[in-house]
């Protein structure tokens, strides 16, 4: 008896998911495949068996987390398997960067390396396959609550902006099928998801890459592009009673023909816009692709299709060369085109960028202080922008309800992604009937706000 328990006792694998939701999807994709081989999972590096650790590489303070875990997990456990992004950055000498500061580590891999992962996990800790006790749920397994996932509808990305080393890292966009895509997407609204995230380096190119190749799904032809995948998520979403939500969509022509869905009620009013600029000489120095001088233009034919629009965007203060007047024009187009959430970071040279070549470098200190001129318009704008919202009721789905909502809950509207966005703090129910649920979604009338979310009474 003892011989059948040594046998199938499983190896536990601690993992660390850093970075972007483009990597956790491909930690979901390892673990999932760990799971469905019999691999048990340990909360600690200590209690594990090997550690895997997906990386980030895309700014300093990235490298430095991912590399301090990596040095963690080594000093707590000894066996550690390094992959994602960080893992195809080279370092000073030219070699591999994690090599070089962690020598130790079993294995190094690039993102978007589940085989080579797995391969390196059964190299040092094998585990065979027991198809009488190993389960793995249909959808996979997911590192996000049970209510939200994120689809990943491609890799890489075509485009050489001189600021970012990404496609040294992930490659050259390459699309999922587009029937590979909605089955995932129907296992997930099958398994209890409400909300679905879009995610890609660029959404808008999906397809271009294999010339929208036709795929079926539902016994009906669809096209690899797009508006076909939006208007099909769309669809199913709704027999569901859910949401889908689109990321990094790049400002392409052909992304107008998305708003109707939005005003329609088939997908979610949010669009997530990497802009980055405003003033087309600095959009030329970026190398950003579409044209920057219409944004502006096509923001305001989105909001007279559809008024309640959310746009969410981020952008870079202080890129080589920008004049004091280019960046006004910047802050000009934020309060003009009223982006409702706006990120901004200070330009950071990363190794390996292209703009780091660039003539006219600007002083730390200056780049700081326009990013804080930068976040100060920003906020004015989206303040003002949440106070119209008083006395508006919402739909509001569920992240937090302690006692059932008794005590009130956090939930976010159609207006905030997971972690990115605001929230709605919703206030404990005026009736002692009503309960808030983690996962579904309430109504809720907004009374005010607070910083960048908004408090709501449950109805």
């Amino acid at each position: 008896m003892s011989d059948i328990n040594t046998a199938t006792a499983a190896p536990k694998i601690g993992f660390v998911s850093l970075g972007c939701p483009k990597a956790l999807t491909d930690s979901e994709l390892i673990l999932t495949q760990l799971r469905a081989e019999g691999y048990e999972t340990s909360k600690t590096f200590a209690g594990a068996d090997l550690v895997i650790v997906n990386t980030c590489g895309f700014i300093d303070d990235a490298v430095k987390e991912s590399l301090d875990t990596i040095g963690e997990a080594l000093a707590e456990n000894g066996k550690v398997i390094v992959t994602g992004c960080l893992g195809a950055k080279a370092g000073a000498s030219g070699g591999n960067m994690v090599r070089e500061m962690h020598p130790s580590v079993l294995a190094v891999t690039g993102p978007h390396a589940t085989q080579e992962v797995m391969d390196a996990v059964h190299l040092h800790s094998p585990k065979p396959h027991d198809p009488f006790v190993d389960l793995v749920p249909a959808q996979g397994i997911k590192l996000t609550p049970k209510h939200y996932a994120y689809l990943k509808i491609s890799e890489g990305c075509n485009h050489r902006c001189s600021f970012c080393i990404i496609p040294s890292m992930r490659g050259d966009l390459d699309s999922r099928l587009i029937g590979e895509v909605l089955g995932e997407a129907q296992r997930l609204f099958e398994s209890g998801v409400k909300e679905l995230l879009v995610i890609s380096q660029d959404t808008s190119a999906y397809g271009v890459d294999i010339k929208y190749r036709t795929g079926f799904w539902d016994g009906k032809p669809v096209k690899t592009k797009l508006f076909d995948l939006v208007a099909s998520l769309g669809e199913m979403a709704k027999k569901h009673g859910a949401w889908v939500r689109l990321h990094y969509v790049y400002p392409y022509p052909h992304v107008d023909e998305i708003i109707p869905m939005m005003a329609e009620g088939l997908v979610l009013p949010y669009l997530d816009v990497p802009f980055q600029h405003a003033h087309p000489e600095v959009l030329k120095r970026m190398k950003r692709p579409a044209s920057g001088e219409r944004n502006l233009e096509r923001i305001l034919r989105w909001r007279e299709i559809c008024p309640e629009i959310v746009i969410r965007s981020t952008f870079i203060a202080g890129f080589p060369g920008e004049t004091e007047e280019q960046f006004e024009s910047l802050l000009d187009f934020l309060r003009e085109a009223q982006i409702d959430r706006a990120g901004c970071f200070a330009y950071s040279p990363v190794g390996g960028a292209t703009a780091n070549d660039l003539d006219g470098a600007l002083p730390q200190e200056v780049r700081e202080e326009r990013r804080a001129r930068f976040m100060a318009v920003a906020e004015a704008v989206s303040t003002e922008k949440l106070r119209r919202r008083i006395g508006a009721t919402l739909q509001v789905l569920v992240d937090s309800a302690p006692a059932m909502g008794r005590k009130g809950g956090i939930g976010r509207s159609y207006a905030d992604a997971p972690e990115i966005d605001g929230v709605v703090r919703l206030l404990p129910p005026e009736k002692a009937s009503k309960t808030l649920k983690v996962g579904e979604f309430t109504r809720a009338r907004v009374v005010s706000t607070d910083g960048h979310d908004l408090v709501a009474q449950p109805i």
